[in-house]
């Protein structure tokens, strides 16, 4: 896919309250205060606050670890945040046997804010009650929902994203691609793993949009190159094979892929015939069944699909989709998601987001060029910015002069790699190291209003997974009234935590 795939999440001002119970910052002597490489920079504070009614405590490091080669050249200096529950008597035995999640975002290109700062960290950024942006100036508050009191949660921001950066006379673009993108983070998961004396505990990824693509090779690498087995693998908004987003000249599968979300967003903005409308589950069933079976074969047969049948057909799309059929019709049959945007809602000269349906926008040329912004999308860029960059000072003490990169264009172009294999597929990793390591679960939650990574082409992906009845029992597949940041509705954000905690609880058994 051409587009970033990254997550978007909400945000607020860092409150006064939060410094509640910190200590004083700590900070590594070789540490440099303009931010820029040179070694180790941590600031370390200590944290209460109440959650849901309940008291937690918690120690936060942000900060930068210097990665290096095995010469001992310095190669990166990476950006993380962690944070450890307390445990009773703060011991290094009760700590060592807490699970550890990583976590991150996709993009290529997206920190790990919008995970960090939108469910899963104990401070989210304030959204209205639609789970919108306010107006600046943006902040965080308690997060009702961290998953800290399941795990504790290591954040990481990838090279050329957040503040992390290549070395000083290294080139940024060795880290630019699936392949090098993979060796750096496990080589930080193993170094963070070794000095917290975290290798006696649970260990588990969780990654949004690409973070999932990532999540899923790391799963192999970590095992294989790392010796470290993973106890469960959390993807939000998932694409492991990108064939299922991709809409190109002969390949049909995203048409097929993307069809049940176009008809839960159509009958979210009240667009299906009447029989649709009044049940939603009977109008998702009808259209997953239908893309499987009719249309696919339809789509199969090109040239040779019948006049008489091919104009049928237009009329079952347009149901399913809201559209009119005359627009499917002209589009061979072939509604992409850029299409279906635009057109829903062209009598009201507005265009839904891309990563939330759900969300509409101002179309100044209706029947004239692609709107230059995402409804869903745009809106939230600045909040989790802004809200970052105060949270990361006044709550967790870490100063820096360099920008803070919520989604950096800077590691484009991006080298998906693995040449001769077509679209770029990280299933395969994934199935292996579940193969090899039979204890890992894996957990795939989408919401179903995602433009980006529709929720029927990650059900897709799961399904054609080479993995025995045994191992299927480790899948757990589930779904939001979200769009591609799902947690950004109130209910899939509190769904989303119940669900996680589920996950762990039984992959730690």
């Amino acid at each position: 896919m051409a587009a970033t795939l990254h997550a978007e999440p909400e945000t607020r001002p860092a409150r006064s309250d939060e410094a509640r119970g910190e200590r004083k910052p700590e900070t590594r002597p070789d540490a440099k205060a303009d931010g820029k490489s040179g070694g180790d920079k941590l600031s370390v504070t200590d944290h209460e606050a109440t959650i849901a009614g309940k008291a937690l405590k918690y120690r936060a490091t942000a900060g930068t670890y210097q990665l290096k080669d095995e010469a001992g050249k310095a190669k990166a200096d990476l950006f993380f945040v962690a944070y450890e529950k307390t445990p009773a008597g703060d011991s290094a035995d009760a700590l060592a046997k807490r699970p550890i999640t990583f976590v991150f975002n996709g993009g290529p290109g997206a920190a790990a804010v919008w995970l960090h700062l939108g469910t899963a960290g104990p401070k989210r950024v304030k959204l209205t009650q639609l789970g919108e942006a306010p107006a600046p100036p943006y902040g965080v508050v308690d997060n009702d929902f961290t998953w800290l009191d399941a795990t504790d949660l290591v954040f990481i921001d990838p090279v050329g994203t957040g503040y992390s950066r290549a070395a000083p006379g290294e080139d940024p673009k060795q880290f630019y691609g699936v392949e090098n993108d993979l060796k750096w983070v496990a080589e930080f998961i193993r170094l963070y793993a070794t000095r917290n004396g975290r290798w006696p505990s649970p260990k588990f990824l969780a990654g949004e949009s690409y973070g999932t693509t990532r999540a899923a090779g790391l799963s192999e690498h970590l095992l294989e190159r790392q010796g470290i087995a993973l106890n469960g693998v959390i993807l939000i908004s998932a694409v492991l094979n990108f064939q299922t987003i991709s809409f190109s000249e002969g390949n049909d599968l995203p048409f097929v892929l993307f069809l049940p979300t176009y008809t839960s967003i159509a009958h979210y903005h009240k667009k299906l015939p009447q029989d649709l409308q009044a049940d939603k589950p009977r109008a998702l069933k009808e259209a997953e069944q239908f893309a499987l079976n009719e249309y696919t074969a339809a789509l199969a047969k090109g040239a040779s699909l019948p006049a008489d049948e091919k104009a049928e057909l237009a009329k079952k799309l347009a149901r399913l989709t809201g559209l009119p059929a005359d627009i499917v019709r002209k589009a061979n049959l072939r509604v992409d998601a850029d299409l279906f945007r635009k057109t829903l809602l062209v009598d009201d000269e507005k265009v839904i987001g891309r990563y939330d349906g759900r969300l509409m926008g101002f179309d100044p040329e209706p029947l004239g060029r692609w709107p230059d912004h995402d409804p869903s999308f745009n809106q939230f860029l600045a909040a989790y910015s802004g809200a970052f960059n105060d949270y990361v000072r006044r709550g967790l003490k870490y100063e820096s002069d360099v920008q803070y990169d919520v989604l950096s264009g800077r590691v484009q172009p991006w080298d998906f790699g693995r040449a001769g294999h077509g679209y770029l597929n990280v299933a395969d990793d994934l199935e292996r190291a579940m193969r090899l390591s039979p204890h890992t679960k894996l957990m795939v939650c989408s919401g179903v209003y995602d433009l980006a990574t529709p929720y029927f082409g990650a059900g897709w992906t799961v399904r054609h997974m080479k993995l025995n009845p045994e191992l299927r029992k480790n899948v757990t597949e589930t779904f939001y009234p979200g769009g591609h940041m799902l947690y950004h509705e109130a209910g899939s954000l509190k769904q989303l935590h119940e669900d996680v905690a589920r996950f762990i609880a039984g992959a730690t058994k």
